[in-house]
């Protein structure tokens, strides 16, 4: 066997293989995002030991949240999970609320090493997981994978540091920064590629949220229509601060299929509360700021009810008041190569779309062709 021959068989450095099974962990936790809040969607992977390691089992959060994705993967691993390692995407949670922990899951197992990617920002959990890994003579390490998992776990950390969800804003714009017509009427801008990518933002939401004015001009559904995914629609929020919205609205109308949360004035007319509700749809009352409804006091009671990814399909007034308002935590911008004219609506109300897009408040983190549209993917820096 010649050198090269050596060196491509070779064991890969511990931190590459660490870093390349976090790689893996992080990929199937994704798979259900959107389906497990209040709880993060973690990935985890058992591994065995050795010169040659493998994976012997994975798990994912279930939906609803439990089982967590520890529990899952040790119960596939069985007796071979003794000696092992688990690759953790989240710190392992400790005794609080229902069910067994996942601390004691793995000491129980007899799991030899944990490699985690992220400490938990949840005070019940911060810190506390790790330490009763290493006092059960278990080897802990801790930052493999840490910048990916801080995305993949964003909505969490944001719920639990900031007591709001992530907002995740999406805008479809034109060649030259316009989102609909003159007049605010819709326009047919985004490829069939860029609609599927749409859906598939909505699937990994926990729910996703328009203003009233997208109601009224393009009745919506807002639902995912990807085969075989119509189950990880998210749930609708309408900022509607008049309570404008028609009782034979879409949205309405599927109220009692898919959850429809109307978010309003403490003064909005109670008569249509009370037609709304009786609709299915649930009315909820926040402060104003100024003449509009406060998004901040929005978004808190929006994680009062356990919503930890926010995906936002705003028109040109609520982009604006979400960016103003430094309440972006990520932006995913799709410009096709058609025209609207001079005429037709900007993408944001009274602001350049280079306030988003050049904002040092964001990191381009992916650019990308879907079809004939261009997607340019922000992250908050």
């Amino acid at each position: 066997m010649n050198a090269l021959s050596r060196a491509a068989g070779a064991a890969l450095p511990a931190l590459d293989q660490d870093e390349r099974f976090m790689a893996a962990a992080l990929s199937f936790g994704r798979r259900n995002l959107g389906q497990t809040f209040p709880n993060p969607s973690v990935g985890a992977l058992v591994v065995s030991a050795g010169a040659s390691p493998r994976i012997i089992s994975r798990g994912v959060t279930a939906r609803g949240g439990r089982p967590h994705a520890e529990a899952e993967a040790l119960a596939k691993a069985g007796e071979a999970a003794k000696g092992a390692t688990i690759y953790v995407t989240l710190e392992p949670c400790v005794p609080h609320g229902r069910g067994e922990p996942c601390t004691d899951i793995i000491k129980r197992s007899g799991i030899s090493r944990a490699v985690i990617a992220l400490q938990d920002p949840n005070p019940a959990t911060s810190g506390r997981g790790i330490a009763r890994l290493q006092e059960a003579g278990i080897s802990v390490t801790v930052g493999p994978g840490a910048s990916e998992a801080a995305r993949v776990h964003a909505g969490h950390i944001r719920r639990m540091r900031d007591g709001r969800p992530h907002v995740i804003l999406k805008i479809a714009v034109s060649a030259d920064g316009k989102t609909g017509l003159k007049g605010r009427k819709p326009a047919d801008i985004s490829c069939n590629v860029s609609r599927a990518e749409a859906h598939m933002l909505r699937a990994t939401s926990d729910a996703v949220m328009v203003a009233s004015g997208t109601v009224l001009a393009d009745d919506p559904m807002l639902n995912c229509r990807l085969p075989g995914m119509a189950d990880r629609s998210p749930i609708r929020v309408v900022l509607d601060g008049k309570l404008r919205i028609p009782l034979d609205a879409k949205l309405v109308r599927t109220a009692r299929e898919i959850p429809l949360w109307v978010i309003t004035r403490p003064d909005a007319p109670p008569e249509k509360q009370r037609e709304l509700e009786e609709a299915g749809a649930e009315v909820m009352r926040v402060s104003t700021k100024g003449d509009r409804i406060d998004l901040s006091e929005a978004l808190f009671l929006l994680a009062t009810r356990n919503i930890t990814r926010l995906l936002v399909e705003g028109g040109p007034i609520i982009s604006a008041e979400l960016l103003q308002e430094n309440l972006i935590d990520e932006a995913v911008v799709v410009q096709s190569p058609k025209e609207l004219g001079a005429d037709a609506i900007p993408a944001l109300e009274n602001m350049e779309l280079s306030s988003l897009l050049d904002s040092p408040r964001f990191e381009i983190i992916e650019r990308r062709m879907l079809g004939a549209d261009r997607l340019t993917h922000l992250f908050r820096s």
